[in-house]
Parts: C-alpha cells; structure tokens; sequence
C-alpha cells in the first residue's frame, strides 16, 4: 500500500497547526516564553498576541542585569505589545512593587485589561509602601467574573463599586477602611456567590460580613492578632458552605445563616479573650446537616462550656460529624454533642486517641475511624464506641499511613468486635454489622453478625 508522506522540508510539523490551536499551547507557557516564539518565523510572528491568559510573574525580570530602576518600563512595553486588541480572559500579575511608578504602571495594566472585556483579574503584588492602588475602572467592570486581591497590604477602595457580573470574590491579606468589604465592596457585587477572605500574621480587624446572595464563605484567620472586644458578624441567608478559621471572638452577633448546609470550624483560644462568647456562632450554625470540628474547636467549645457557662443548640438536622481532640477535655465535649445531635447518622473520629469516655445511647449508623494504629488502647475504645451504637450498619477503619495489620490482628479485631456487637441492646439494635480496614493495598470486608 502506498502511503503519503507529508514533506515539510526544514520547517517543523507543529507550524502546520490553525492558530486557535497554537494560541491555546502557548496560554499555558508563562508570558516571557510565549513572547519569544515571535522570533521563530513569520508564522510565529503574532501568534502570541492571541494569547487569551495573561499570566505574569514580574518576581522574575526580563533583563535582570540591567538592573532595578527600569523594569518597570521594560514590563510595561512587553505587556503593551502582548495585548493588541484582542480579548482577555484571564489576566494574573504576581510581583513586588518598589514605588509610585511601578504602582501606577500595575494600575495602567489593570486598566487595560479590563477595557479588554476581562473576565478574571488576579493581582498579588507586595508594594514597599504599604499602600495597593487599583483603578477605579476594576470595580465598575461589567465583564468581571472573578477578583482575587492580595496580599498583604492596605486597599483604597472607590466610595462606587459596581461589579453587576462578579460571581468569586477573594481576598488575600487586604485591609479596608471600616466596614468598606461589606457595605461597599460587597454591596456592589449583586450575584455575588463565593466569597473568600483569608488573613495571615497581621493584626487584623474582624469584617462585618453581609450579603443576600452567597452561597459559599470562607473566612481564614491565621496568626492574627486580637483584641480583647474583637467580634464578627454574619448575615448570609442565602449561605449554604461555611469554612471558619480563627481565634474564638469576644462576641458573635448576629449570625444569619438560613440555609446552611454544611460547615467547617476551626477556632482558636486566645488569652488576650477573658471570655469568648460563640454561643451565637453555634446557634448560628445549628441547622446544618454536615459539620466539621477541628481538635482546636473541641478544645476551645469545651473550655466555653466548661468555664463560661455555654450552653450548646440542639442539632436537630445534623446527620454527619466529623470529630477530633488532641486532649482530654476536648473528648469531654463529644458525648454533650451526641445527646444535642439526635439525628446523627455518620461519626467520623479523626483519631481515637483518648482516655476512657462514655459516650450516650445513640443512632449512628456508621462509624468512620481515620488514623487507626491498631494499638490495645484503640481496641477498647472501638468496642466502647460500638457497644453505644443500637443501629450501626458499618464500621470503616483507615489505618495511619505506615501502619501494617496482619492477618492476626485482623482475626483478633475481628472477635472483640463480635463481642462487642453481641453486647448491645439486641431489642433495637441492628444484628448485622460491617467493618472495613482500608490500608493503602486493600480493604478487608468482615460481618459481625449478632
């Protein structure tokens, strides 16, 4: 059969690909190296320029040699000759700014993006003057669909903001006058539906935090500093995922989340804080079907019931707890949540390293065991847990990385928990039972039948 060879001569085969194709290949090259195809050839000569994803790192120069002072200068030509007029849909520039020049030069870039129908603009720039100046034109873009601001530095936001479009907000170590995030910024945001606000090693001032239309709210605190009256408030009934970093607050009021879903906490204790209230925090939270509890939260919940008088909500809708404590006072809080969770349905532990504690009659019907060593201490608790449990249905262990159970341990685990199974109330309990031992080459299936 004869077949036909392409004959391309000197010139290499991926020329011969339409410049949609080409164009997308090189969005995927940082900036630098997808400007230097134009020397290639004259069929290279302007394939750069339809380059949608502006993606810069200015950490890096072009010209290092030639020194500090006119990077700037030389940054700005290169990003004029890349734009043209086409169309962005993504423009990035991370780098560190160095004085009014180069501030009004990221400003100018920003500008130009947008008038380009932008439709995501991510700036992490780290000015020496502390101060970020963005253009008035990035919030009053109507093409705008995702914002990301950073990082560590003071924000001039415009007294009008309108971004009709912008559906993700996030924002990285920046700080507002007052109460601008809200009753501005956000406030200019009407579909506003994932906001992100995250916080690190800066003295910083709880936001206010309000809007009717956002569906997904992290809030990330880490390393910050507090006083002693520090608060934050919360009004999201349209809110469905919650993730919550920080110290436990002053105070936290009010809290309106209608629609909540699921969440995740993790709060700190703070001296600086005498005494933390988060009771409105909790009944804030109440309605939720999934949470999450880090070991700090355990910790921090119990000394607030313990020392300052908290009385936890009723969890009428919860059907899943993911649950951890690194000490015993933070295991003292588990049983008060059971009798608060009487629709609990699936108790994730996130490692069985705890003293004895009874745990409540109660409903659950599966128990996940993450981080399981398999040591005689962790055996009893297990058989402790399962004897509680009238309607468990499957038991699921996932061994700690590293961890090998042999076939032995398998059978001894295998008998306590029959035991254990075997002692519960049989008048409501289920008599079948599963269990599962994951480790990172197989999953052993064992019934407990009772």
């Amino acid at each position: 059969m004869d077949t036909k060879k392409l004959d391309t001569g000197s010139r290499d085969a991926i020329s011969f690909l339409p410049d949609e194709i080409l164009s997308d290949i090189l969005s995927l090259l940082p900036m630098k190296q997808a400007v230097s195809t134009s020397v290639l050839s004259k069929k290279w000569r302007n394939i750069f320029r339809l380059v949608d994803y502006l993606d810069f790192d200015y950490s890096v120069s072009v010209h290092p040699e030639k020194g500090e002072p006119k990077r700037g200068e030389r940054f700005k030509e290169y990003l004029d000759r890349t734009q043209g007029d086409s169309p962005i849909i993504k423009f990035s520039l991370e780098r560190h700014v160095g004085d009014h020049n180069e501030m009004a030069y990221v400003s100018s870039w920003v500008s130009d993006a947008v008038e380009h129908g932008v439709l995501e603009v991510d700036v992490s720039v780290k000015p020496r003057l502390g101060m970020l100046f963005m253009p008035c034109e990035l919030f009053t873009s109507k093409t705008l669909v995702k914002l990301t601001l950073g990082t560590q530095v003071q924000c001039d936001i415009p007294s009008y903001v309108s971004l009709p479009s912008l559906k993700i907000l996030i924002i990285e170590t920046i700080f507002f006058e007052s109460k601008d995030l809200s009753d501005v910024l956000i406030a200019g945001c009407p579909v506003l539906e994932e906001l992100f606000v995250r916080h690190e090693e800066r003295e910083a001032h709880p936001y206010y935090i309000s809007s009717r239309t956002i569906e997904k709210l992290s809030v990330q605190y880490r390393g910050c500093d507090v006083y002693y009256e520090s608060g934050l408030s919360f009004d999201a009934p349209s809110l469905v995922s919650f993730d919550y970093s920080d110290h436990a607050l002053y105070e936290y009021t009010p809290v309106n989340f209608g629609s909540l879903v699921e969440a995740r906490v993790d709060i700190r204790y703070n001296r600086k804080i005498v005494k933390p209230d988060i009771s409105g925090l909790m009944i804030g939270i109440s309605n939720i079907e999934t949470l999450h509890l880090s070991p700090a939260s355990a910790d921090t919940i119990s000394r607030c019931v313990s020392r300052h008088g908290l009385l936890l909500p009723m969890f009428n809708n919860l059907v899943s707890l993911s649950f951890g404590s690194n000490n015993q006072r933070g295991w003292k809080l588990l049983p008060y949540l059971l009798k608060k969770s009487p629709k609990l349905e699936t108790l994730i532990i996130q490692s069985l390293n705890t003293s004895d504690i009874l745990i409540p009659l109660n409903q659950v019907k599966v128990l996940h065991i993450l981080g399981y060593q398999g040591t005689v201490q962790e055996l009893k608790h297990l058989k402790s847990f399962i004897g509680r449990m009238q309607c468990l249905e499957r038991v699921r262990l996932e061994l700690a990385e590293g961890v090998v159970v042999d076939d032995g341990k398998i059978l001894q685990l295998h008998r306590s928990m029959i035991h254990a199974a075997s002692h519960r109330d049989l008048n409501h309990a289920t008599r079948k039972c599963s269990i599962q031992v994951h480790d990172r080459s197989r999953i052993l299936h064992l019934s407990l039948d009772t």
